[in-house]
């Protein structure tokens, strides 16, 4: 009994070793940091792609830092847009609507084809892991950049 119940646990064992074996894991610091382009955003930015969904996934994401008064150009997502704050304070606007502030913690979702922006406040930076899914090969269409009269309402 006591030999079955050992070789049942070893093989509980090696069956969990060939499982986590399997995983994709991509490890912290194996991809270079992007400069987030001027075309799509005001300020400094920096983007470092956390995943990208291998297919038939859709979904990637990426961790944007911002620094102070930085933010992207308006744009929208077909299928949609999650932000997770992580860091600092933020800005966030739809068009039409007010700018709204958001901090660790908060998490705002986009709906698809809204129009919209967001990026770190005035005088402080701000983090977030933005995730979204591609639809045909697109995940954002980039529009006009915000203005520093729209940025400052």
């Amino acid at each position: 009994m006591k030999l079955l119940a050992a070789t049942l646990a070893s093989m509980t064992v090696a069956a969990s070793a060939v499982a986590q074996a399997d995983l994709a894991i991509a490890r912290s610091g194996s991809q270079p940091s992007q400069t987030g382009p001027a075309d799509n955003f005001t300020g400094r930015v920096r983007v470092d792609m956390r995943f990208i969904a291998e297919p038939p996934a859709r979904a990637s994401g990426a961790l944007v830092t911002f620094e102070p008064g930085a933010r992207t150009a308006w744009h929208t997502h077909p299928l949609g847009q999650t932000l997770i704050v992580t860091q600092g304070l933020g800005l966030v606007q739809r068009w039409g609507g007010p700018i709204q502030e958001i901090r660790p913690g908060d998490v705002v979702w986009i709906p698809p084809g809204e129009k919209h922006w967001h990026g770190a406040a005035p005088a402080t930076g701000m983090s977030h892991l933005a995730i979204a899914e591609r639809l045909n090969e697109n995940s954002v269409e980039w529009l006009e950049k915000v203005s520093d009269d729209q940025y400052r309402r």
